[in-house]
């Protein structure tokens, strides 16, 4: 499977759209074989720890380009050893992915800002599902992944 790049007008079709909500293990594994740099929105800075913080890191360590996008932590200038973006219009390159560490009610928050990113893919991580902003992307062109931890797919993609 090959990740496509995102429309430029909005999918007409029922059918259209719901292809890009993916669910299976075989379209999981494909994206995140495919892709490269990952804008993290709700990373956490290593003193707040938790999967928000560990899961960006053990990315990192697999060898993704992680962009920490925190939502709290004012102070902080930079997480995982990089400069830290407080939305996504100032990351200068090319989103490949959005990984999602908000609630769920704080998910329609984002959308406009992801919308204006155009990622290829929004990944809401395990916990973390909203139908209205799913389609939303979906039919915007872009895959959507929710409710799964992007660390216990890639380990299971690698097996």
């Amino acid at each position: 499977m090959e990740i496509l790049g995102v429309d430029e007008k909005l999918t007409e079709s029922d059918e259209a759209w719901r292809s890009r909500l993916l669910e299976s293990p075989d379209e999981i594994a494909a994206v995140l074989k495919d892709v490269h740099r990952i804008a993290v929105i709700g990373i956490k800075p290593e003193i707040a720890g938790g999967p928000a913080y560990h899961v960006p890191q053990y990315l990192q360590q697999q060898g993704y380009e992680i962009i920490p996008v925190p939502v709290y932590f004012p102070d902080i200038t930079e997480i995982l050893g990089v400069p830290v973006h407080r939305s996504l219009d100032t990351i200068d390159e090319p989103i490949d992915m959005v990984l999602l560490f908000r609630r769920t009610p704080d998910v329609p928050t984002h959308v406009d800002e992801i919308l204006a990113a155009r990622p290829r893919v929004v990944w809401m991580q395990l916990g973390i599902a909203h139908a209205e902003a799913a389609e939303t992307f979906a039919r915007a062109g872009m895959l959507v992944v929710q409710d799964r931890c992007t660390k216990v797919e890639l380990m299971h993609s690698r097996m």
